[in-house]
């Protein structure tokens, strides 16, 4: 049978809830940032990018696309509050939902668009609605599968709905530039290139057995892909498949070879790491570091530990000694973090007393700070370290399960 999935994504979402909220920002080039003076754009606005201003620019770059450009700090909440009223317009109409990022969205709308009238019709009722309860512009793409789907939205960008039928996609994809499909990077379409294979009608026509003779098992999804072929499901919230890591990465303000500026920043690192895997539930046998030089060179390095951990000194104490292990050989831009190989975390898997009392400290810390909403009892060493306030990453999904 065939499917019918909606590709609902939100036009420069970020940018465009802080010009909703600050009517003095409509119609100007703006972008949305961190308040890290490191900062990169998160979100620039159609007038910004007009410009030819990109997501992940500097500020400097893009002033100098654009000289009249604001930035605006970004607000996580506000995102977050968003990205839920918009899901709760969608659940309307199927429970089929997976919230691929913050600001887009998968519909299966299979087994109940006969409730609702044609998929071009649903399509015109959720943009409607987004636009009358939030005032907020969304493009929309339908199609048979999640791949197609996700082309066809941004075909219809900005604001449009767009229709690929699976008759239609040979003619579509015949002089379409094989970039342009999502799954598709830079490197690989650079690769491609070499083997004169620019479009997705060149790749289509492409021996399966020689791309995968190049690109590995990689290859054989390339062929699928230029053809249209895509069975993956739509996965309902809730339905996820487990965290396989998690981690968290900081920019320096400015480089720095500092070792005491370096162990700080490890240990907020450590606590932002450990707080999320004890709120999960989960414990880390891997500790991986990351660091970027000045010159954005990156170095990954990772330490397997004796026993799975939640506990913040243990991460912070593993990733010091990676660190200490890396010749510095020039300034550090940034830092990461990431627990790795993870699992349920038991007190009773432990012998040890002193696993349980750090168990239960770490957690009376957590419940306290999650109380009130920011670090209220925190390491000494982190007083004196200038706060970030975070912007929410496009990347972001909500919790398992649903109350909205």
């Amino acid at each position: 049978m065939d499917r019918t999935i909606l590709h609902i994504d939100m036009d420069a979402f970020f940018a465009s809830v802080e010009q909703r909220d600050n009517p003095s920002l409509l119609g100007k080039p703006i972008a949305v940032v961190g308040s890290n003076i490191r900062t990169v754009l998160v979100s620039p606005s159609y007038e910004a990018r007009a410009h030819g201003v990109k997501t992940g620019m500097t500020k400097h770059q893009a002033r100098l696309l654009c000289q009249d450009i604001v930035f605006v700090t970004g607000n996580t909440d506000k995102y977050a509050s968003a990205c839920s009223s918009i899901a709760k317009i969608l659940y309307d109409f199927t429970p089929d939902i997976e919230i691929a990022s913050i600001d887009e969205f998968f519909l299966d709308i299979t087994n109940t668009m006969h409730l609702f009238g044609t998929s071009q019709e649903i399509a015109k009722t959720v943009k409607a609605r987004i636009v009358d309860r939030l005032n907020l512009s969304s493009s929309i793409g339908i199609a048979p599968n999640k791949l197609l789907a996700k082309f066809a939205s941004e075909r219809g960008k900005p604001g449009g709905v767009f229709t690929l039928n699976k008759e239609d996609v040979t003619d579509v994809f015949e002089h379409t530039k094989v970039g342009e499909l999502c799954g598709i990077g830079k490197r690989t379409s650079e690769q491609l290139s070499l083997m004169s294979i620019d479009t997705l009608g060149e790749l289509s026509r492409y021996s399966p057995v020689q791309l995968k003779r190049v690109f590995g098992i990689k290859g054989l999804a390339l062929s699928l892909m230029a053809r249209g072929i895509d069975n993956l499901p739509v996965i309902p919230v809730g339905a996820e498949e487990d965290a396989k890591s998690m981690g968290h990465s900081m920019t320096f303000k400015q480089d720095t070879s500092d070792p005491r500026l370096l162990s700080r920043q490890l240990l907020e690192l450590a606590e932002m790491v450990g707080r999320r895997l004890r709120k999960a539930g989960l414990s880390a046998s891997t500790v991986r570091l990351t660091l970027r030089y000045e010159s954005f060179k990156t170095i990954t390095r990772q330490k397997a530990l004796t026993s799975p951990t939640d506990d913040t000194k243990d991460i912070y104490h593993t990733a010091r000694l990676i660190l200490q292990g890396i010749p510095l050989k020039e300034p550090v831009r940034l830092l990461g973090i990431t627990g790795s190989r993870l699992s349920a975390y038991s007190t009773s898997d432990s012998l040890f007393l002193q696993d349980k009392k750090k168990y239960r400290i770490n957690k009376t810390l957590d419940s306290i700070n999650e109380r009130f909403n920011h670090p209220t009892l925190f390491f000494a060493s982190l007083l004196n370290k200038d706060k970030h306030v975070k912007v929410i990453s496009p990347a972001w999904r909500p919790a398992g399960n649903r109350n909205y």
